[in-house]
């Protein structure tokens, strides 16, 4: 099957799922991603390298493709929502995707927010297009030190109900293509640090009943 992950920024895809698509590499599905602002002009802790840190950490996990586009860093929300669903959308098509993967909609950061939102409209391509293959997942993924931060309990927050086990060695290859990102990982106890990442692997595992664990919210999926 065809899975896109659609991440706002360099390193949130492997954050949010980077284990799960190690896992889907090697059980025979391709993987792209689509990248919404792929600069980090307000990320001073990321490398001058970026492009080059993302090349390595998607042959790490083992990407097939990354779609890129220039919509402005922790700035989307001033972008026009249409601007944002057709460029997912011609990702979606581009790349024949059957499932995506994205940030949730009420998460903390701006531009995960707007990208859930346009991502949740785009998935619905395939009902204007019979040439466009029919959806089958869409997941929303859990962004540490972001994700937890959606503080506004008007919205319904982050509710995992979707558990892939990655096992220790996906554990490892995510924190691998995190350390790929130039000034991403953190010293404990911050939530992307080594332990931390691997701290809530296990306890997402240990809540499905598997081992190791990344968690999504599915709001759809059809057999």
């Amino acid at each position: 099957m065809n899975y896109l992950v659609v991440a706002a920024h360099p390193d949130d895809e492997v954050l949010g799922a980077g284990a799960t698509i190690h896992k889907l590499v090697r059980e025979g599905h391709d993987v792209a991603v689509a990248i919404m602002a792929s600069g980090a002009d307000a990320r001073r802790d990321l490398s001058a390298t970026l492009r080059a840190d993302e090349e390595k950490a998607m042959g790490i996990l083992g990407v097939g493709k990354v779609f890129h586009a220039d919509f402005p860093n922790i700035k989307m929300n001033t972008v026009p929502h249409l601007e944002l669903v057709q460029f997912i959308e011609a990702c979606i098509d581009g790349w024949r995707a059957q499932a995506v993967i994205t940030h949730h909609p009420s998460d903390a950061n701006i531009d995960h927010k707007e990208t859930g939102r346009a991502a949740g409209a785009a998935c619905r391509l395939f009902q204007r297009r019979r040439d466009v293959p029919r959806l089958r997942e869409f997941l929303y993924m859990e962004v540490p030190s972001s994700t937890e931060w959606s503080l506004n309990t008007a919205e319904n927050r982050f509710s995992p109900n979707f558990f892939v086990e990655v096992g220790e060695e996906g554990v490892r290859k995510k924190i691998e293509a995190l350390g790929a990102y130039a000034g991403v990982m953190r010293p404990y106890p911050h939530p992307r640090s080594r332990e931390a990442i691997g701290g809530l692997a296990a306890y997402r595992g240990a809540g499905a009943g598997c081992d190791y664990a990344e968690a999504f919210e599915c709001a759809f999926r059809s057999s």
